[in-house]
């Protein structure tokens, strides 16, 4: 069976070094994320990812040259992780420059040409300076200049990341929001939207971030102006700056194993929060979430929802959904998957409109440049059709984002 070109709605570029520097005042310059290359390394002579103590020092152990970013107290190095696609025997904490990453991960035309390499012709991106919802901007105390750097890349995501979105490889703009004033965002999501951005990144728990719920109402400008501009609210593993890990001493694979739980703590907070009923268009995605466990969260919620519904004790304001969690899934709620056969072999639980493929270049779980055999393989293992391949990996993106309709994507 014919296996259709891939829309892939988690990917990732790394930010080209002027990106800041080259579209706000040169008065701002020394004030806005910048890039400098250093010999150093980390001071302690390894990576902690709680601690990235950079040390721009040729004598500290393990010194080599990196490119760093900076702004104001954030002082990050590049590091292989951020840009594994190619490289991944390489130690993933390694600091390395743009010169050692593939020029795909922030140089426009080497992207489309990974992504026609890769059977891949639509893609959405989050950033990764700013991190996966634009915390950096959040945790600096000039929210005035941070505003202006919001803005700035918004504006590059659209007008120079994607720009042309009618060629056959094309690159579909996911923009940023202040996150620290639910107003101001409602107003960038506007902006954004009349510049032809029709997705915007969200954090997977807000309160991580010390930033209020969804339960408090607070955030309903925001969802109120996506609602009105068909703004699809993503939410990617990690975007809460928090992911689970069982003990200081675990291994990585515990957290890669477990990252699919980030996604979990969302849906159930957007299923019991009564969000979704209250906006009735407002779609959301969980990117890099896997689904397999979808089946049973939301029957557990449904059973836990009826429970509460018949116990009047334990019926409480905080509780706002005043329907069945598992009604507003459909058409609504999007799981993003690359490597899940479980949830693809219970997609009939799950509905299968609600599964989009991803390839995560140029990340560590990226099946990058291998994306044609994994989905391939995946479908095959899964008993997809024909028209179901399609649905899965094009169709359901094209409804999910609208891409009919904002770009012209209707096969």
């Amino acid at each position: 069976m014919a296996l259709p070109k891939i829309i892939s709605v988690d990917d990732h570029v790394v930010e080209p070094p002027d990106l800041w520097t080259s579209r706000l005042p040169r008065s701002l310059h020394d004030r806005v994320p910048h890039v400098r290359r250093e010999l150093g390394g980390f001071a302690a002579g390894k990576y902690d990812p709680n601690k990235l103590d950079w040390a721009a020092d040729p004598d500290v152990p393990n010194a080599g040259w990196a490119d760093v970013w900076y702004y104001d107290d954030m002082v990050v190095p590049l590091t292989r992780g951020l840009a594994d696609c190619g490289y991944t025997t390489e130690d993933p904490s390694r600091p390395v420059t743009y010169d050692e990453v593939l020029p795909g991960c922030y140089d426009r035309s080497a992207r489309l040409a990974d992504m026609a390499a890769n059977h891949t012709d639509v893609s959405l991106c989050f950033p990764t300076v700013p991190r996966f919802c634009g915390q950096i901007f959040m945790e600096r105390q000039d929210k005035k200049v941070a505003l202006e750097c919001v803005r700035a890349f918004n504006d590059w995501m659209i007008e120079d990341w994607c720009g042309d979105t009618t060629k056959a490889e094309r690159l579909i703009p996911l923009t940023l929001i202040p996150l620290w004033d639910p107003e101001l965002a409602a107003t960038e999501v506007r902006r954004c939207a009349a510049k032809g951005s029709h997705a915007i990144a969200f954090s997977e728990c807000p309160p991580y971030l010390g930033l209020p719920s969804i339960y408090s109402g607070a955030w309903d400008p925001l969802f109120q102006a996506c609602q009105e501009t068909d703004t699809v609210i993503n939410m990617h593993i990690g975007s809460s700056s928090k992911l689970v890990v069982t003990a200081p001493d675990a291994p990585v694979d515990t957290i890669m194993c477990l990252s699919y739980v980030n996604a979990l703590l969302a849906v159930t907070d957007w299923l019991y929060t009564g969000t979704l009923e209250r906006f009735p268009n407002l779609r959301i995605a969980l990117s890099e979430s896997q689904a397999g466990w979808v089946p049973f969260a939301v029957q557990r919620a449904d059973t836990t929802w009826t429970k509460a519904n018949e116990k009047f004790h334990l019926k409480t304001e905080a509780r706002k959904a005043k329907n069945l969690p598992s009604a507003v899934i459909p058409g609504r709620v999007f799981f993003c998957i690359f490597d899940d056969l479980e949830g693809l072999q219970n997609r009939d639980k799950i509905g299968f409109e609600q599964l989009l493929f991803e390839t995560d270049y140029p990340h560590t779980d990226s099946t990058w440049p291998d994306s044609r055999k994994v989905a391939e393989e995946l479908c095959n293992a899964a008993g997809l059709t024909e028209s179901e391949r399609y649905q899965f990996l094009r169709g359901n993106a094209i409804k999910a984002y609208k891409l009919d309709q904002y770009f012209g994507i209707t096969a």
